[in-house]
């Protein structure tokens, strides 16, 4: 991998993080409990990076 690729995804894992630990927090704010809090930031960052590699995977074709 070259160095733009690396910073890439730590650009974009970094952006998945930041939008797991929002959803987080908004689903305890809104009464959720911790374990289903901790799902939600799960799912997001797990839906942000399968998007992000989604992207990769056709750009590369």
């Amino acid at each position: 991998m070259t160095k733009l690729q690396v910073l890439t995804l730590l650009l974009a894992l970094s952006a998945a993080l930041n939008l797991g630990c929002a959803s987080g927090i908004i689903a305890i704010y809104s009464g959720a409990g911790t374990a289903s809090a901790i799902l939600v930031g799960g799912g997001t960052v797990g839906g942000a990076m399968t998007l992000f590699l989604a992207g990769v995977g056709v750009y590369r074709r």
